[in-house]
């Protein structure tokens, strides 16, 4: 095991473990009553965690590439992310569920180019982004767009998971879009019935400020 590894295993369980100690204990004895599903990317600069300043047993997490969600059919064959949502709704009775993308998303891009000969598995995966795809040259901005896009195309596919839509009717069940911008820290949120994507304090900042062109973007253009 790479010595690096190791350390950081020490660290945990010489350094933060005892400090949570009694924290995991009760995760143990009572179980866990996360609130939220974050449905996330595996990019590994999407930090959890870090965003939501949440700790052991608050949020239920599925990372996959590109923060997909399959539909419920299983007509194309994937199970893992789908199980995911099923326990977390019908077992953990979580009240909300956030889908977030991010910005220079890795697999977002590989939607506009031909994947590796070898990638059989990464090229049906990526057909569950295909229909945010736009019919542009790449470009940076279409890629924000798309990214947006996809986002805003997994929770239409969450919709057709008959637990999720009753939750939701039943006012048991709240969706949320995000696109997290890395490099600036900053989550945009969509609001569905506009189709923008703005500031999580759009009170104080709203879609289409001069000062930041990455708000309000249209998903519906």
């Amino acid at each position: 095991m790479d010595d690096e590894i190791v350390k950081r295993l020490q660290r945990f369980q010489q350094r933060y473990f005892p400090r949570l100690r009694s924290q995991y204990r009760s995760l143990v004895e009572d179980g866990q009553h996360p609130s939220v599903l974050f449905i996330g990317c595996s990019d590994s600069r999407v930090v959890p965690y870090l965003m939501l300043d949440s700790g052991p047993g608050e949020l239920f997490i599925v990372r996959n590439v590109g923060n997909f969600v399959p539909p419920f059919d299983a007509s194309l064959g994937y199970h893992g992310t789908a199980a995911a949502v099923e326990f977390a709704v019908l077992n953990l009775n979580i009240s909300e569920i956030i889908v977030c993308g991010h910005s220079h998303c890795g697999a977002v891009r590989a939607l506009y180019v031909d994947p590796p000969a070898e990638a059989r598995h990464m090229a049906k995966w990526l057909e569950l982004g295909r229909d945010a795809v736009l019919p542009v040259t790449l470009s940076e901005e279409a890629l924000r767009r798309t990214e947006q896009r996809s986002v805003a195309l997994q929770l239409e596919r969450l919709m057709g998971y008959p637990m999720v839509r009753r939750r939701m009717e039943e006012g048991r069940l709240c969706l949320r879009g995000w696109h997290y911008l890395i490099a600036e820290g900053k989550v945009l949120v969509l609001d569905v019935e506009s189709g923008l994507f703005a500031p999580f304090d759009a009170g104080l900042h709203r879609p289409g400020d001069k000062d930041d062109p990455l708000a309000g973007v249209d998903l519906l253009q």
